[in-house]
C-alpha cells in the first residue's frame, strides 16, 4: 500500500524526530481500479455498506460517485499507513485536505466520526452534483503566466478564483461561457496555459450556493469534537475554527491550498505525507515549498 502513501518533502528538524503534516486528496485525484489496494479493508467496506452503493463502479458518472469513493480510498489509506508507518515517522502536529480531502483530514483529527463522514460526504457529492445540473458551470487551470493578469482575466469575464493551489497554477470557476472564453485567451491576455477540468461544475463560486446550503442543513444535524491536532480550514489557510459553518462555506470560497501550505510551514511542519490515491498534492507541496 505504500504506493499511495507519498512522503512529499522533509525539511531540516537538526537531527530530531520531524513534525508532520497529513494531507488528503480531492476531486481529481481519482482513478479507475484505485480501491484495489483496500478491497476487504474494514473501513472501506463499512463506508460500503454505510453508503448502500459501490461508488467505484460508477466513477465515469462524476462528482456524484467519484467523492465518496476518493474519501473512502484516503481513509483506507491512512488507516493502513497507521499501521505500517513504524515510529521513525515523526510527530504529527497538523492536517489538511484539498476541499474534499478537508473531511478525510477531519476524520483523521478525531473531529469528525468516520460514519457521520461518509454520510457528510455522500450528501456534499449529491448537492455538488445537483448543483451543476441546475447552473451549467465549470472551472479551467491557468497554468503558469502571470497571476496578476490571470486575476484580472477572471474579474473581466465574472469568474472566480477557485483554487490557489501553487506557484503558477491558479483555478478559475463560473458559468460554463466565461469558462470557454477564458479557455480562448488565456495565452493572449495572461501568457497561460489554459486546462479544462473534468468537473460538472462551478465548484468553489456561487453557483455552489444551492449546495452549500444543503451541506450547512446536514452539519447542523452532525457531531463535531474538538480536533486532536490542528486541521487547516481552505478557506482560511488556517486551523479550522467554526467547523460546521466553515465547511459549508467552503463550498463558495476558494481553495488557498498554496498558503494552507505556506501557513503549516510557519507552524513548524517538517515532513508533509499525502494518504490517498495519486501525488498530486505531493507536487503541489515541492513546488510551493521551493519558491518559498
Amino acid at each position: 500500500m505504500s504506493n499511495h502513501c507519498n512522503r512529499a518533502a522533509t525539511l531540516g528538524s537538526n537531527g530530531s524526530m520531524p513534525r508532520c503534516a497529513l494531507l488528503f486528496p480531492g476531486q481529481g485525484s481519482h482513478a479507475d481500479g484505485m480501491e484495489d489496494p483496500y478491497r476487504g479493508h474494514p473501513l472501506l467496506e463499512r463506508g460500503l455498506e454505510l453508503l448502500d452503493y459501490d461508488p467505484f463502479s460508477r466513477l465515469s458518472e462524476g462528482t456524484r460517485y467519484q467523492q465518496p469513493a476518493l474519501f473512502l480510498c484516503s481513509i483506507a489509506a491512512w488507516d493502513a499507513w497507521r499501521d505500517e508507518a513504524g515510529e521513525d515517522v515523526g510527530e504529527v502536529i497538523a492536517a489538511a485536505g484539498h476541499s474534499l480531502g478537508e473531511y478525510a483530514a477531519l476524520v483523521a483529527a478525531g473531529a469528525l466520526e468516520f460514519d457521520d463522514a461518509v454520510a457528510l460526504v455522500d450528501t456534499r457529492a449529491e448537492a455538488m452534483a445537483d448543483a451543476g445540473d441546475a447552473d451549467a458551470g465549470g472551472m479551467i487551470a491557468m497554468l503558469g503566466g502571470d497571476a496578476r493578469a490571470v486575476r484580472e482575466l477572471a474579474d473581466r469575464l465574472g469568474l472566480v478564483i477557485a483554487n490557489d493551489n501553487a506557484p503558477g497554477q491558479l483555478v478559475l470557476s463560473g458559468p460554463i461561457d466565461a469558462v470557454a472564453e477564458a479557455e480562448d485567451v488565456a495565452r493572449e491576455e495572461a501568457g497561460a496555459r489554459a486546462r479544462r477540468l473534468d468537473v460538472t461544475g462551478a465548484f468553489h463560486s456561487p453557483l455552489m450556493e444551492p449546495a452549500s446550503e444543503r451541506l450547512r442543513a446536514a452539519l447542523e444535524a452532525t457531531p463535531v469534537a474538538t480536533p486532536r491536532i490542528d486541521v487547516y480550514s481552505n478557506g482560511t489557510a488556517a486551523p479550522f475554527r467554526d467547523i460546521r459553518g466553515e465547511l459549508a462555506e467552503n463550498l463558495l470560497r476558494p481553495v488557498r491550498w498554496r498558503e494552507t501550505l505556506l501557513a503549516m510551514r510557519a507552524g513548524g511542519v517538517e515532513r508533509f505525507v499525502e494518504l490517498g490515491p495519486g501525488s498530486v498534492l505531493t507536487g503541489l507541496v515541492k513546488r510551493t515549498l521551493q519558491a518559498a
